[in-house]
C-alpha cells in the first residue's frame, strides 16, 4: 500500500514540468501568431512582394495562353507593375467581353509559404537540416499550386458564362472558387502536406530523435535561462509593436488616405489624388513596418537561445537540470543496501 502511494506520487508532474510541457506544445500557435503579425505588416503597403507577383502574373498569362489560345488573356500593368491579367471571351459580360484580375501580394502564395515553414521549423524531433530541406521543397510545391489555382480561373469563368452569356452573374463561380481556396482550400492542403511529411520522416519516432542527438550540433530553443536583460528585450518588443500600431491607426492622415485608396480601387480610378493617397499610406506603413520589424528582432533575441553541443557531444545543462540529476543520484545512493546480505533482517527484506 505504501509502495503504491509512493509510486503514484512519483508519477505526478510538478507545476514546473506542466509549464515546460505547455511551452513545448504551445510554441507552435505562438509562432503562428507572430508570423501572422509579421505578414500583416509586410502586406499592408501595396505590392510589397512585387517581384514574386510579377513572376506569377507572367507565368499565369503564359500558361493560360498556352492552354486556351493566345487570345485568352493579356498581361498589363496595375499600380505600375506587370501584375494585371485580362481574360477575353465572347461570352464574358461588358462592352469589351473581358474580365480584369491582378496578382496582389496576398494572392502571391507567400502567406501559405510562411505558415507551412513555421509548422515545419517548429516541429520537434527533426534535424535542422531536414527542416530546411522540407521548407525549400514545400515552398516550391506551394508556388506551383498557386499557379494552378490562378490558371483554373479562366476555364471556370468560360464554362459558367457559356451557360449564361454576357451576364455579370456568370462570374460568381470563379469568385466562389477563389474565396473557398483562399479561406479553406489552401489551409487544408498545407496541413495535409505537413502531416504527410511528418509521417514520412518519422519525426516522432525514437530513431529520429537518436539521429538528432548524434548529428545535430546546434538548435534553436525557447530560452531556459532568463536574465533581466531578456525581459527588457521582451518589453522593448511590445513597446515597438505599440508604436507600429499607433503609427497607422493613430494617424488621421494615413487613415484618410486609406479611405481614398479604397474608393479608388472600388471605382477603378487612377487620378493624381489616388496616387498621392497611395504614397501617403505607403509611407505610414513603411514607418510602422520598421518599428515592428525591429521589435520582432529584439523580441526574438529575448525569447530564443541557440544551444551548441560541447566537445563531448552533450547539450548544455543548466542549474535546474543539474540539481535534479544530483537529487536522483543522492536518492539512489541512499537506497543502495550496505553490508552483507547475510546481515539483513527479515524486516528489511520485506521492505
Amino acid at each position: 500500500m505504501g509502495e503504491s502511494a509512493s509510486s503514484k506520487a512519483s508519477d505526478d508532474m510538478s507545476w514546473g514540468e506542466v509549464a515546460q510541457l505547455g511551452l513545448r506544445y504551445g510554441k507552435i500557435p505562438l509562432a503562428l501568431l507572430a508570423v501572422e503579425a509579421l505578414y500583416w505588416f509586410i502586406t499592408q503597403p501595396s505590392d510589397t512582394l512585387a517581384l514574386i507577383q510579377v513572376t506569377e502574373a507572367y507565368i499565369w498569362n503564359e500558361v493560360t495562353q498556352l492552354m486556351f489560345g493566345e487570345g485568352a488573356s493579356t498581361l498589363s500593368t496595375h499600380n505600375g507593375w506587370m501584375t494585371r491579367i485580362d481574360f477575353h471571351h465572347s461570352s464574358f459580360p461588358g462592352l469589351n467581353n473581358q474580365v480584369g484580375l491582378y496578382v496582389s501580394d496576398e494572392c502571391a502564395g507567400v502567406h501559405e509559404m510562411i505558415f507551412l515553414s513555421t509548422l515545419v521549423l517548429m516541429t520537434d524531433g527533426v534535424t535542422q537540416r531536414e527542416k530546411f530541406k522540407a521548407v525549400a521543397v514545400m515552398c516550391g510545391i506551394v508556388y506551383v499550386l498557386n499557379i494552378v489555382r490562378l490558371v483554373a480561373f479562366y476555364p471556370i469563368a468560360v464554362e459558367d458564362c457559356l451557360a449564361n452569356p454576357n451576364q455579370p452573374e456568370c462570374l460568381n463561380g470563379m469568385w466562389n472558387f477563389h474565396t473557398f481556396v483562399y479561406q479553406w482550400g489552401f489551409l487544408i492542403v498545407l496541413l495535409l502536406m505537413w502531416l504527410v511529411w511528418f509521417k514520412f520522416i518519422g519525426g516522432a519516432s525514437s530513431t529520429m530523435k537518436a539521429s538528432q542527438e548524434e548529428k545535430e550540433q546546434w538548435r534553436i530553443v525557447i530560452r531556459k535561462r532568463w536574465e533581466q536583460k531578456h525581459f527588457v528585450f521582451i518589453g522593448i518588443m511590445f513597446a515597438f509593436f505599440s508604436i507600429a500600431w499607433f503609427w497607422i491607426n493613430g494617424n488621421s492622415t494615413a487613415m484618410d488616405a486609406k479611405n481614398v485608396i479604397d474608393f479608388c480601387a472600388f471605382s477603378d480610378l487612377t487620378t493624381p489624388n489616388c496616387y498621392e493617397a497611395q504614397n501617403t499610406w505607403d509611407n505610414a506603413i513603411q514607418g510602422a513596418w520598421s518599428f515592428a520589424a525591429l521589435g520582432l528582432v529584439i523580441g526574438t533575441i529575448g525569447f530564443y537561445d541557440i544551444e551548441r553541443k560541447d566537445s563531448e557531444g552533450n547539450w548544455p545543462q543548466y542549474e535546474s537540470t543539474k540539481s535534479d540529476n544530483a537529487k536522483i543520484e543522492s536518492k539512489t545512493k541512499k537506497e543502495k543496501p550496505k553490508g552483507s546480505w547475510r546481515n539483513r533482517s527479515p524486516s528489511n527484506e520485506e521492505e
